[in-house]
């Protein structure tokens, strides 16, 4: 199972990571992912200072910007899963 993980602390919450997390949420219900993806959320992933939002992909982590998830998912995650 592949696990998808979207930083939640201060930095990257005024980032967008409640609309990279809606987003994600939204992907894996449309592509039927919930029995090969864990997705949860994290606190501080320590890489504020980079612009866009932490999100570790099987453990490899990637900065994200809030209007970027949706391309991001199709094209990261779901190479991954």
């Amino acid at each position: 199972m592949l696990e998808l993980c979207v930083c939640i602390g201060t930095s990257c919450h005024t980032k967008g990571a409640y609309n990279v997390i809606q987003t994600f949420q939204q992907m894996i219900e449309e592509k039927s992912l919930h029995g090969k993806v864990n997705f949860k959320s994290s606190f501080c992933m320590k890489e504020c200072a980079k612009p866009g939002v932490s999100v570790s992909v099987g453990g490899d982590r990637h900065r994200v910007p809030a209007e970027e998830a949706r391309e991001f998912f199709n094209t990261v995650v779901v190479g991954k899963v």
